[in-house]
């Protein structure tokens, strides 16, 4: 099949059976580039699933890029808690007050001036550029490049073969629709040619796709074997005043969860620590801290995290770096999951 074949019957297959999403603007019509610009940064290494909940509260409470970019950022990043990638959230706000305040709230409608905005890499421009703008974008996430791997064969593993899956998915993209185009495309990874157990049967461009064809489809995209994630372990302080409130402080506004809010802990390493050792990196020197039992365990891209959490409790709110909380408005703090999880925990075992 011709490149234009393949793709009239893609569109054909997506007219019909499309996914239907908050964000999504049905075939043919023009996409509002501010709910374009929003779910694709949400959608950055994040399920369909999580974001939906998501795009729609942040559209719900800021329905123009304006009233973003007027937000608190404080209130932009305790909207976004549980999202994960928290520099995404931060960015988010930057380039809403960019657009807003320097742009009179229109995006850029090609890729080069969307890359100028902060936060939006080299496929979120594409794919801004052609779903809201309609421009003819080469777009490639995770989808797109197992449906290359697939309808081309290519052996190479990941991620050594990218510059060729996207070369082999720009030689696909049609003039017109583009937008259309690349959410079809992108669907048919999702919804169809999935990583295990793929519909073959289902799909457009079964007649073409030589993966298919040879019976190795399941097993492309070849992939490098990922080192084993090492460990890391800390511990959590919960400290309390009399008042019941709870201490936190702010991260580094850069790094790891740079800017969330978070319950003061040791460093992170790889050996565990003694409560003796962990209790002079506390802020406060409470009477006595009590280890509580059990551990909280979270996963980061890099490692696995393992906090046991010290509990303890002040003669008063003391002048400390960070912010005294009510337990009560935990819920509107900025705290990523992480944290929320040491929250729990500290709330089911302290009492």
């Amino acid at each position: 099949m011709r490149p234009d074949e393949l793709s009239s019957a893609l569109l054909a297959w997506y007219d019909r059976d499309r996914r239907i999403l908050p964000w999504r603007y049905a075939p043919g019509l023009t996409a509002d580039p501010y709910h374009v610009w929003l779910s694709e940064v949400m959608l950055q290494q994040t399920t369909v699933a999580a974001v939906i909940p998501y795009f729609l509260a942040f559209t719900h409470r800021w329905p123009r890029v304006e009233d973003l970019a007027a937000a608190p950022v404080d209130d932009v990043m305790a909207a976004w808690a549980g999202l994960g990638y928290y520099a995404r959230a931060r960015n988010l706000h930057a380039c809403a007050r960019l657009v807003a305040e320097w742009r009179g709230g229109r995006f850029p409608d090609d890729e080069a001036g969307l890359r100028q905005l902060p936060g939006i890499g080299e496929y979120t421009a594409a794919a801004i550029a052609a779903i809201a703008f309609g421009r003819r974008a080469v777009v490639v996430d995770g989808n797109v490049e197992r449906v290359m791997a697939r309808m081309f064969a290519v052996l190479e593993p990941l991620p050594a073969a990218k510059p060729r899956l996207k070369d082999l998915a720009a030689s696909l993209t049609p003039g017109s629709r583009a937008g259309d185009y690349a959410q079809a495309v992108m669907d048919l990874g999702a919804t169809l040619c999935t990583p295990r157990s793929p519909a073959c049967g289902l799909c457009p461009w079964r007649p073409a796709c030589r993966a298919q064809g040879l019976g190795i489809a399941e097993t492309l995209p070849a992939k490098v074997a990922k080192a084993e994630r090492p460990t890391r372990r800390g511990v959590a302080f919960w400290l309390m005043a009399p008042d019941g409130s709870v201490l936190l402080r702010r991260r580094p506004p850069k790094g790891l969860l740079g800017g969330m809010m978070e319950f003061p802990s040791t460093e992170w390493r790889e050996a565990a620590w003694s409560l003796d050792e962990a209790a002079p990196v506390s802020p406060l020197a409470p009477k006595s801290w009590k280890l509580l039992p059990g551990l909280v365990t979270h996963t980061f891209t890099h490692f696995h995290l393992e906090l046991a959490v010290a509990a303890g409790r002040t003669p008063a709110q003391a002048a400390v770096r960070g912010v005294w909380c009510p337990l009560d408005r935990l819920e509107n703090q900025a705290l990523p999951t992480l944290m929320r999880k040491v929250a729990r925990h500290a709330l089911a075992k302290a009492y």
